[in-house]
This record gives structure tokens, sequence and C-alpha cells, in this order.
């Protein structure tokens, strides 16, 4: 289930991120430890994190995942292994949050993609998740919530 989406103006973000290209049958092989990993370095210089995690696909994701692993910063890191330094821009985005198990994420991206076709809204290829609470909120799958992202065109 996914709540009305909206229109809204985010704003730019500093961030540290892990460039991953992956076959879909290994994205639950590599998300955490690729989470871990720049939660890692981002630790190791000092730098606070500013809000949930998220993934940002380059591409909706089909037989291969082509994403970065992204945890914002409280202020700008240095590029440390494979971690990159970057800044989520300021953008016009249409938004809404998921309820449920990652496994009907699908269908909520069906529901938002379907929501954003009939409202004529135009998006860029890419597209992002912020995980806002999942499994550390416990084990009931109806307590945890996903932002869905997409960026506007021409808006």
């Amino acid at each position: 289930m996914i709540e009305t989406p909206k229109v809204i103006e985010a704003t730019a973000l500093p961030m540290a991120f892990l460039p991953l290209k992956v076959p879909a049958s290994e994205i639950r092989k590599v998300m955490i430890p690729g989470l871990n990993e720049v939660k890692a370095a981002v630790a190791a210089q000092g730098v606070a994190e500013a809000g949930p995690w998220f993934t940002h696909h380059l591409t909706k994701p089909k037989d291969t995942f082509d994403f970065e692993i992204c945890v914002p910063v409280a202020a700008p890191i240095v590029a440390a292994g494979r971690v990159q330094a970057g800044v989520w821009p300021a953008m016009k985005l249409v938004r809404t949050v998921y309820h449920g198990d990652y496994s009907g994420l699908g269908t909520g991206w069906g529901e938002f993609e379907a929501w954003i076709a009939k409202n004529g809204y135009k998006t860029a290829e890419d597209l992002w998740e912020r995980y806002l609470t999942g499994m550390e909120a416990g084990p009931d799958p109806a307590n945890w919530r996903t932002e869905l992202n997409r960026p506007l065109v021409g808006a």
C-alpha cells in the first residue's frame, strides 16, 4: 500500500555513496555489506549521518541493478576506497511512502507509476528508495516504511 503521492522540492544533501552494478539475483547479497561499507567510511572520518539511507537506481531495475547505496551526511566526506563523496542535488520530484515488506516493493512501485502516469507527470529515468523504517522497527512488516521517489522533468 502506498500513501497519496505528493510533488515536492527536495533540497541538496551531502552524501557518501557506493556505486554497484549487479545481477538482480545478487541484490540481497550486496545490499547490507555495501551499506556497512559506506557507514564505516563515514564513521572513520568522524562525520555524522544526516538521515535515513537510500538507494539511487540509475535506471529502473530489471535483470541488472545499476545503483548507488547512499548515506546522507552532516558534512562532506573524502572518498575512501570504493566509497565516494557527493551531493544529492536539489530537485522537484514526486514522492510517496510504501507500507510493508520489501517483497511488496514491486507492487508499490507499480501503484506509484500508475498514479504518476494518470496525473500526467514526466519523470527522469532514475529513481530512489529511502528506507525510513525497516527490520529495526520490529518483525512486523506492517510497521516498515519505504519512501519512493521519482525526479520530475520539465517541471
